[in-house]
């Protein structure tokens, strides 16, 4: 997993309440084995104008011009600003990656669904909540300042604007600590990596018939 340390990026504003993962990532698109491949379908729905299945090459499609993703001042945006509540509906943990695969590394919004929530932090996103009063600051900032960029200082853990003004975030230290390293739940097992050889020599040691391969 991706490290995430200090992130400056642009924003691109969400503007709606209660997004779903079935708007973030479409059901028709959860049939890959895959984990890749899910960041052209991003919000396929309402970036598209036309009708998004498995297989069909984005670069044929028609974008749809109104959506805050396809607006050329939004481009490249690495940070989205959301309304309460992201990420709400299924658990389909397909959502960060798709979030993650178009670019984004943070998500900025008064609340999460719980679930979401914990699965951006497992996928190498850093979803910071902030309360309503200051998200919609930062609505009226993105709005007036083409280009508007923030940047997130997960150790300090201040998002620092353009003008330099700190905006202090709270993340539990677990979380943090596994962002900063880029560590995911295997990161974090293949940290004991020695001693779980070494458990399993001394196992084997005991049990030989366990190395036996089962008969089909």
């Amino acid at each position: 997993m991706q490290k995430f340390t200090v992130h400056q990026g642009i924003v691109a504003p969400m503007d709606r309440e209660n997004v779903d993962t079935d708007a973030i990532i479409p059901k028709q698109f959860l049939k890959s084995i895959h984990k890749t491949g899910f960041g052209p379908h991003l919000f396929d729905e309402w970036r598209y104008l036309d009708p998004g299945y498995p297989g069909k090459d984005p670069a044929t499609r028609r974008p749809n011009p109104d959506f805050v993703l396809n607006q050329p001042r939004y481009a490249g945006a690495s940070i989205l600003l959301a309304r309460k509540n992201f990420g709400c509906g299924s658990s389909r943990e397909h959502a960060p990656w798709a979030l993650e695969q178009y670019g984004f590394r943070a998500l900025i919004a008064p609340s999460f669904a719980d679930i979401f929530f914990n699965n951006c932090f497992k996928n190498g996103l850093l979803p910071i909540t902030l309360s309503e009063a200051t998200v919609d600051q930062l609505f009226d900032e993105v709005a007036a300042f083409p280009g508007y960029a923030l940047t997130i200082d997960l150790e300090r853990q201040v998002i620092v604007k353009p003008q330099g003004e700190e905006v202090p975030f709270e993340v539990n230290a677990f979380r943090k600590y596994c962002l900063l390293n880029g560590l995911d739940d295997i990161g974090l097992t293949l940290r004991h990596k020695d001693k779980i050889a070494a458990f399993e020599a001394e196992r084997l040691a005991r049990m030989p018939w366990l190395a036996r391969s089962l008969p089909l």
